[in-house]
C-alpha cells in the first residue's frame, strides 16, 4: 500500500469522525434548546396561559425528536382540556419514538384514557394492555384495564339486545298483517255462509218443510261464536300486547343500568 493511498485514507476517516461529532454538537444543541423550551412552557402553563405553552411546546418538539416531554406533556394539556383528538395525537407520537418503556408506559396509558372518554373500550383495552407491557406493576393502569374490559362486554351485549329486539319486531308486523288477512277472509266467509243460509231458509217456506237448521255437533261451536266480539281481544292481540308491554320494560331497564355504569371513572392521565 503506497503512501498516498494511507494518507487519504486516514484523511477521510478523520473528515468523517469530524462531521460525526459536529453533527452530535448540533443534536445536543438542539436538545437542550427544546429541553429549555420545555421547561419554559410547563411554566406558563403552571400559570395558565395555555396560548403562550402550547406555542413553546410546539417549537421544543420541533427543535429535537430526542425531547418525548414536550409532546407527552402537550398532549396532556390537550387531554385536560378535553382536546382529545390533539391529546390522542401527541401521546401516540411518544409511543412511537421514546426509547424507554417508562415513557413508553406513560403514553399508552393515557392513549387508552383517550378511548374510555371515546367509548371506544376494545381499543382502550389493548392501550392498556401495552401499557403494561412496558411496566407491569402500575396498578392504576391494571384497574383501568379491568373497567374496559366490563365495558366492552356490557357493550357488546348491548348492541346484540338491540338486534334481538329488532328482529321480533319485524316478525311482529308480519304476523299482524297475516291475521289481519286471516280476519278478513273469515268474515268474507261468514258473509257468505249467512246469505247461503237465507236462500235455504227460502226454499223451506216454500216447500213443505219445517225442516229444523242442522244443529251443530256435539263439542263444535257455531261459525258466528268462532270470531271474537267486539272490543274483545283475541289471544294472540293479547300475546302482542303483552309482549310490546315486556318490551318497554326492558327498555326501561337498560336505562338504569346504563345510568349505573356512568359512575365509575378511570384512574387519572399520567404526569410526567
Amino acid at each position: 500500500m503506497n503512501k498516498g493511498y494511507t494518507f487519504l485514507l486516514v484523511f477521510l476517516l478523520a473528515t468523517f469522525t469530524h462531521a460525526q461529532e459536529e453533527v452530535a454538537k448540533e443534536k445536543e444543541k438542539a436538545l437542550k434548546a427544546s429541553v429549555d423550551l420545555t421547561w419554559e412552557a410547563n411554566k406558563e402553563l403552571s400559570e395558565n396561559e395555555f396560548i403562550k405553552a402550547e406555542a413553546d411546546y410546539r417549537r421544543a418538539i420541533s427543535k429535537s425528536e430526542e425531547n418525548v416531554v414536550a409532546p407527552y406533556n402537550l398532549g396532556t394539556a390537550y387531554y385536560k382540556k378535553e382536546s382529545l383528538e390533539e391529546a390522542f395525537g401527541r401521546f401516540k407520537e411518544v409511543g412511537e419514538s421514546a426509547s424507554g418503556k417508562p415513557e413508553k408506559h406513560k403514553a399508552f396509558h393515557n392513549m387508552g384514557n383517550v378511548f374510555m372518554k371515546n367509548e371506544e373500550y376494545d381499543k382502550a383495552v389493548e392501550a392498556y394492555k401495552e401499557a403494561l407491557r412496558n411496566d407491569p406493576t402500575d396498578e392504576e393502569t391494571r384497574y383501568n384495564l379491568a373497567l374496559a374490559k366490563a365495558l366492552a362486554e356490557q357493550q357488546k351485549n348491548k348492541d346484540g339486545g338491540d338486534e334481538d329486539k329488532q328482529e321480533p319486531e319485524e316478525k311482529k308486523d308480519d304476523q299482524e298483517e297475516k291475521e289481519k288477512k286471516e280476519d278478513e277472509q273469515d268474515q268474507e266467509q261468514d258473509n257468505k255462509e249467512k246469505d247461503g243460509g237465507d236462500e235455504e231458509k227460502d226454499e223451506n217456506k216454500e216447500g213443505d218443510g219445517e225442516e229444523k237448521k242442522e244443529q251443530p255437533k256435539q263439542g263444535e261451536k257455531p261459525d258466528e261464536q268462532k270470531q271474537p266480539r267486539k272490543n274483545q281481544l283475541s289471544p294472540q292481540q293479547v300475546k302482542n300486547l303483552l309482549e310490546a308491554m315486556q318490551n318497554e320494560e326492558n327498555k326501561v331497564q337498560e336505562k338504569m343500568n346504563e345510568k349505573k355504569v356512568k359512575g365509575p371513572k378511570v384512574k387519572n392521565a399520567k404526569d410526567w
